[in-house]
C-alpha cells in the first residue's frame, strides 16, 4: 500500500471534508500526503474547522484501514481520481467522487453509459418498460446506470443483467449494506454480473442526504438519462435536472394524463427532455454503438430455431420476420412467445422484439 494511498483514503472518508473540500486541499497542498499531514490552521480556511479538526484527530482512521481490508476480496475495489480507469465524464463532472468504492465487474467502467430511472411506486406498465428499453440497451452496448431503488431502478438493472454490457448500480449506502432490503438479491447478482458503486464509508446507512449525492455521480457516468415513468416528486427528477447540468442528453417516455406517474415525465418534456417512444428514438438521441455481437469465440448453434437465427441483434417487427420467413403473422408470433418464455428474446414497446440469446 502506498502512503499516497492511505492519504487519499484519509481525506476522502474525513466526515465533512466531502469532494469539493478534498479538491480544494489537493490543490493547495499539491497531493494527498502533505493535505492528510497539514495542521488544522492551516486546513480550516478550506474546509472549516469541524472537518479540519476531524482531519487532524485522525477520525478517519478506521474507516480507512476498514477500506483497505475490504478492498483484499475478490471482486472488491478502491477507484480513485487518480486511477486510469476512473470514467472521464464523471471526473469531468460537478464535483466528481475522489474515492469511488466498486464491488464486480470494474471493466463496465470504460463502457458507454445510459442512465435509466424512474419512480419507486412504479406501474406494472412503467416496470415493464424499464426493463424492457434497459435490456435493448445493454443489447446495443450501452451499460445501464441506476440507483439501486425499488421499482423503475430495479427493473432496469434486471433487464440489463443478461447482457455483456449489463448494469452498473450507484447506492446511497456504504457498499456492504443493501437497500432497500428487498432488493438484496438483486444486488448480489449485480455483484457478480455487473457493477455496484458507492462513494460513502463501509457500515454507512441510507441517509436522506445520500440520495442526492447519489444522483448526480448517476448522472455524471451516463452519456444521457432516460427517465421512464416518474411522479412531480420523484427523485428521478433530481438526476434529470444533474444530467442536464452536465450537457447530457435527457429523455423521457410519456404517459396517460390521467396518472400522477406520468407527470414528472410530462414536466420533463416540457421543460426540454427528448420525448422518447421507441428504443430507436433513445439511440437517435445518443448514438449507436456497434451492435452488441456474440460472445467471442461463439458461433451460432447449427440447431439454433431459424427464427432466432434470423432475428439479427437489431429490435425488429414480427410482420418483418414473418415477410423474411416466408411464415404467417400468426406463426411468428406464436415462435416469438416461446422464445419470450425461454428468456431468448425480449418484446419491446412498438410490436418489436429482440434477441437475447446468444447462441
Amino acid at each position: 500500500m502506498s502512503a499516497n494511498l492511505r492519504a487519499w483514503l484519509t481525506l476522502a472518508l474525513t466526515p465533512g471534508i466531502g469532494p469539493v473540500g478534498f479538491l480544494k486541499l489537493i490543490d493547495a497542498f499539491g497531493s494527498a500526503e502533505h493535505a492528510a499531514a497539514a495542521r488544522a490552521a492551516q486546513t480550516e480556511k478550506l474546509i472549516g474547522r469541524e472537518a479540519a479538526e476531524a482531519l487532524q484527530d485522525g477520525a478517519a482512521a478506521e474507516s480507512a484501514d476498514a477500506a483497505l481490508a475490504w478492498a483484499e476480496a475478490d471482486g472488491c475495489h478502491l477507484l480513485t481520481l487518480l486511477d486510469d480507469d476512473y470514467p472521464p465524464q464523471l471526473a469531468e463532472s460537478a464535483s466528481p467522487p475522489p474515492l469511488l468504492f466498486a464491488r464486480g465487474r470494474r471493466e463496465l467502467l470504460a463502457r458507454p453509459m445510459l442512465a435509466v430511472v424512474g419512480s419507486r411506486a412504479a406501474t406494472p406498465q412503467g416496470k415493464r418498460n424499464a426493463e424492457d428499453f434497459a435490456s435493448a440497451l445493454a443489447g446495443h452496448g450501452y451499460a445501464v446506470v441506476s440507483g439501486l431503488a425499488s421499482g423503475i431502478d430495479a427493473a432496469a438493472h434486471q433487464g440489463a443483467l443478461p447482457h455483456p454490457a449489463s448494469t452498473i448500480a450507484v447506492i446511497g449506502t456504504g457498499i456492504d449494506r443493501v437497500y432497500p432490503a428487498s432488493n438484496r438479491q438483486l444486488a448480489h447478482r449485480i455483484a457478480a454480473e455487473g457493477l455496484i458503486l458507492s462513494e460513502f464509508p463501509l457500515g454507512m446507512g441510507p441517509l436522506p442526504g445520500h440520495f442526492p449525492r447519489r444522483n448526480r455521480v448517476i448522472a455524471g457516468l451516463a452519456r444521457g438519462c432516460l427517465v421512464v415513468e416518474a411522479g412531480t416528486a420523484s427523485g428521478s427528477l433530481i438526476t434529470a435536472r444533474l444530467a442536464m447540468e452536465n450537457n447530457r442528453d435527457v429523455m423521457a417516455i410519456p404517459g396517460s394524463i390521467h396518472s400522477a406517474q406520468a407527470r414528472g415525465c410530462h414536466r420533463l418534456i416540457k421543460d426540454g427532455a427528448r420525448l422518447v417512444e421507441s428504443v430507436d428514438d433513445v439511440l437517435d438521441e445518443i448514438g449507436r454503438l456497434a451492435a452488441a455481437p456474440p460472445a467471442a469465440g461463439s458461433r451460432e448453434a447449427p440447431d439454433a430455431p431459424p427464427l432466432l437465427r434470423g432475428m439479427g441483434w437489431e429490435p425488429v417487427l414480427a410482420e418483418s420476420l414473418a415477410g423474411t420467413l416466408g411464415l404467417t403473422p400468426g406463426e411468428v408470433y406464436a415462435m416469438l412467445l416461446e422464445l419470450e418464455l425461454s428468456g431468448q428474446v425480449a418484446s419491446l414497446p412498438g410490436g418489436r422484439f429482440q434477441r437475447l440469446a446468444q447462441l
